[in-house]
């Protein structure tokens, strides 16, 4: 964004989409006048604040960066946050830590470019987008110390958990999916895709990420469960004295 216009992008691996483009007039300021133009940047924050309500989906989207020249990105978002306040607009409030400002040359589509090659940006986003993933982490290694019938790793135990319906989160590293044994590769695709039939939450980790590498430690698979399960825990020991 730059004053008077702004464009709401959506990123994904494979595509930037626009999904809306808000342009206002702003008078310049005027000396001992500056009503006209701040009335007017007041009107173009509350429609870019509009957009991003409308066209961005808090359940999908990871990360909402804003980047701007200037300090057009820390104004607008000052103003979004008060008004959010105001109105007790939980959407926003809820979401707020997913918000990043950076720095861009102008509000044009061309510039987003520019600020997604930042390194320092990169970096941030990486932070940013994996904060769930590090959370859920967390919690499996908390539910793991304080309740291990409830965290379970590797790939046979998790597969029990979840045969007993019992997956509340799944963690997941993404370079399961890139496993050379297609036979393999379709046991991990088909616990997501039931895990996920079955209500439960799947964190799918970057193996780029510190959290994913750490996850990686643990066989690159682990779940947090819903409820204890007992039984699993002794199969484990018959099944590691097997294995030996």
């Amino acid at each position: 964004m730059q004053e008077g216009l702004a464009h709401v992008c959506l990123v994904t691996p494979s595509m930037t989409l626009t999904r809306a483009k808000v342009e206002v007039n702003i008078p310049r300021k005027r000396k001992g006048n500056c009503s006209q133009h701040d009335r007017a940047l007041e009107r173009f924050y509350e429609q870019v604040m509009q957009a991003i309500q409308r066209h961005i989906n808090f359940e999908v989207v990871k990360c909402v960066l804003v980047a701007s020249p200037g300090f057009v990105r820390e104004q607008f978002c000052d103003y979004m946050f008060q008004q959010a306040v105001k109105t007790d607009n939980k959407l926003l409030l809820e979401n707020r830590s997913k918000f990043l400002q950076v720095h861009s040359s102008s509000g044009h589509k061309y510039a987003l470019k520019e600020a997604l090659c930042d390194p320092a940006v990169a970096s941030r986003l990486s932070d940013t987008k994996a904060a769930g993933e590090v959370k859920a982490l967390d919690d499996f290694y908390k539910m793991l110390q304080h309740e291990p019938d409830r965290a379970f790793y590797g790939l046979k135990h998790v597969e029990k958990a979840n045969e007993a319906m019992a997956i509340d989160t799944l963690l997941i590293s993404d370079e399961l999916f890139r496993h050379q044994d297609v036979a393999t590769r379709a046991r991990y695709v088909k616990l997501v895709d039931s895990v996920r039939e079955n209500m439960g939450t799947v964190r799918i980790f970057s193996s780029l990420h510190v959290s994913g590498e750490q996850l990686g430690q643990l066989t690159g698979v682990a779940a947090i469960l819903r409820f204890p399960v007992a039984e699993l825990s002794d199969q484990e020991d018959e099944s590691s004295s097997e294995e030996d």
